[in-house]
């Protein structure tokens, strides 16, 4: 679901799409806006949208840096009942 959440300040994000692996460096983040079930991470090259339930923590790890990796779940995974932050979704957009 989430990387590792601690005092260390990473220095990029790397977001594990099914398919596709993106690295983004935290010196290109501009900002997050959201809430409990969408997240929208702007970078100055791409944009992140997370779908979810429970994100509120994902937003003050991103304010911080102190998040090193977001993965996509697997069609299986999408399913049951979660308890706690879930990620249902990630879509990564290069910005024109």
């Amino acid at each position: 679901m989430t990387g590792e959440s601690s005092e260390i300040q990473y220095s990029n994000l790397e977001v594990v799409l099914l398919k596709k692996t993106f690295v983004l460096p935290w010196s290109q983040f501009l900002f997050a806006e959201g809430g409990n079930e969408e997240i929208r991470l702007a970078f100055s090259t791409h944009d992140v949208v997370v779908t979810g339930s429970r994100l509120e923590k994902l937003l003050e790890d991103l304010s911080t840096h102190k998040l090193n990796r977001l993965e996509e779940p697997g069609r299986s995974d999408r399913f049951g009942f979660p308890i706690g932050q879930q990620i249902s979704s990630i879509l990564v957009q290069k910005v024109d």
